[in-house]
């Protein structure tokens, strides 16, 4: 329940920036390498799938934990709202590479809630990726550390579709 939680914290300091609390965590199942949640947010319903990646590389000596994270959340009328979360700090200004079947889609850094770093599309590109995610196998993502670190981290997509249809099919989208 610990990285569901983690899961769930995260995901809102990455989304909106102000803390969440969800009472009651849903598991809606496990996907092949994805796995998918649901909860309420101040009565409207948050459905969510997560997973961490297959491979990392770079060269670093402490790194935290690693997500990516799609999210429907009903209140804001928001759909497919994609997160990557580093494990560390990136650097100021810098933007997230992210590789779908030989297609390139850009990220945005930052830093959310309780310093926690993140990067997320412009809303306009969240769907596309989406799609992109849902037709291919793998998803890589490079990134720089604010000490200059490249990352790479490569994300099965395996059961992507499956956990996707299942947080539509849970938040009646």
């Amino acid at each position: 329940m610990t990285i569901i939680r983690y899961l769930t914290g995260a995901l809102f300091a990455l989304s909106l920036s102000i803390p969440v609390f969800a009472e009651e965590i849903t598991d809606l199942g496990t996907f092949k390498d994805w796995s998918a949640y649901k909860f309420q947010e101040g009565g409207s319903d948050v459905c969510y799938m997560a997973t961490q990646p297959t491979k990392s590389e770079g060269d670093y000596t402490k790194r935290g934990q690693v997500f990516w994270l799609v999210a429907h959340r009903t209140a804001f009328n928001k759909q497919n709202t994609s997160s990557f979360v580093p494990g560390y700090t990136l650097r100021e200004d810098s933007t997230v590479s992210v590789e779908i079947s030989g297609r390139v889609f850009t990220m945005f850094a930052g830093t959310a809630e309780e310093n926690q770093a993140i990067a997320w599309f412009r809303d306009r590109d969240d769907s596309p990726a989406v799609e992109a995610m849902r037709k291919g196998l793998t998803m890589i993502v490079k990134a720089v550390s604010s000490r200059g670190t490249a990352t790479t981290d490569e994300f099965s997509l395996r059961g992507f579709t499956a956990a996707h249809n299942k947080i539509t099919e849970a938040c009646g989208l």
